[in-house]
């Protein structure tokens, strides 16, 4: 069976938005199966916040999702603007150029998008 591909959007900040983002992704481990799909977490804007080392809001969740195969990724245009650097992000982030950029190349190759 071919796996299940889904990227997932965040571009707000709040603790309750992160959980929400996260509770989504929980849910379809769940649901499909941890083999059966592959996720990617995009943050972009003001969800970067998610992603960042202090304040750690959702370090361990992330930290335990990435265990399980979840891709974290950050925006590097947002980062300039933000004026942050990698070291202020959680080590297992990847920076990709553009968040809306990574959105459009998943969405183009099949993935499902969802912005909870």
């Amino acid at each position: 069976m071919e796996k299940y591909r889904v990227v997932i959007h965040l571009d707000e900040s709040g603790k309750a938005r992160g959980e929400l983002v996260l509770r989504n992704i929980e849910n379809l481990i769940a649901d499909l199966g941890e083999n059966n799909v592959e996720i990617e977490l995009v943050a972009n804007g003001e969800g970067i916040t998610a992603l960042l080392k202090s304040p750690n809001l959702h370090g361990e969740q992330v930290e335990r999702f990435s265990a399980k195969g979840v891709h974290f990724v950050a925006c590097a245009k947002t980062m300039r603007q933000l004026d942050l650097t990698k070291d202020a992000l959680l080590d297992l982030v990847e920076i990709v150029p553009a968040g809306v950029g990574e959105l459009v190349k998943k969405q183009a190759q099949g993935w499902a998008y969802i912005r909870p």
